[in-house]
């Protein structure tokens, strides 16, 4: 009876306890809204953070509220959207396609080493010694941190830097927020001229840690008659907006970092 009772009175207790988790969680239960899991099967699951939210589950609750805009996921495109738009009944809204562009023309031609650096293969590990093994301490590490969290191959080392396949890139984000150096920048595909180079040095420092940086030379500003290019701590910026892509810039520049190139939506397959 020693044992029997004690055996008995856990027993009991345990049984009122499952009763009680039981009735609770059917009268506390938050019941899930039937379109959730129809929403979320729209959305390619990449998980990258780029429409705003913590990932595809989260882009897809903040949908079911409404207001929220269903042209935020870039990597989905306008098909995701318009799925989108067809499970809440709204009408579909356009979605601005992105890419990542490297902001960095230090190929192994262009510039040099001033280190051996000798440790772990990886940007944010090389940038502890002194701002990296290169010259320019604002360009490409080319330890490829970045390739590593591409969820569609789309970067590589090419010459030293890194390189992005435009046909493959999807515009998620994950390798600017990835790279330590910041020189990975997403902007809309419908940009038409872009500044490679992330050196805010004066122009004879650059000159000498890159042949192909920006020196600042307002040659491509004075150009420009749409007003499309300012210098701003020694580095030239391209207004999307005002830029209609007629190469001028381009043709001045004297060291190549100001490229024009079509980075529209048609590349892709």
């Amino acid at each position: 009876m020693e044992i029997l009772i004690p055996i008995l009175a856990v027993t009991i207790i345990g049984l009122i306890c499952g009763v009680g988790l039981s009735v609770a969680s059917s009268v506390m239960a938050v019941k899930e809204d039937e379109r959730f899991p129809v929403i979320r099967d729209c959305l390619p699951g990449a998980n990258c953070g780029a429409c705003g939210y913590s990932g595809c589950d989260g882009y897809a609750r903040a949908l079911l509220e409404p207001g929220t805009k269903t042209n935020l996921c870039v990597p989905g495109a306008d098909a995701v959207a318009a799925k989108i738009a067809e499970v809440l009944g709204v009408e579909a809204q356009d979605v601005i396609e992105k890419i990542a562009v490297v902001r960095c023309s230090g190929t192994c031609e262009a510039t040099s080493v001033k280190e051996d650096y000798r440790g772990i293969e990886s940007c944010r590990a090389a940038k502890l010694f002194f701002g990296g093994a290169g010259s320019c301490i604002y360009g490409c590490m080319g330890l490829g941190d970045c390739t590593k969290v591409c969820p569609k191959d789309a970067i590589c080392m090419v010459k030293g830097i890194a390189h992005v396949d435009l046909k493959k890139c999807i515009g998620c984000g994950m390798c600017a927020k990835e790279c330590p150096q910041q020189v990975i920048t997403v902007v809309p595909d419908v940009i038409k001229a872009m500044v490679i180079c992330s050196n805010v040095d004066k122009g004879a420092v650059t000159r000498k840690a890159c042949t192909m940086g920006c020196i600042g030379c307002h040659k491509c500003e004075k150009v420009c008659e749409q007003g499309a290019i300012t210098i701003t701590n020694n580095l030239a910026h391209v207004d999307p907006d005002k830029c209609i892509g007629c190469g001028k810039c381009a043709e001045v520049c004297i060291t190549g970092a100001l490229r024009v190139q079509d980075f529209s939506g048609a590349h892709r397959v």
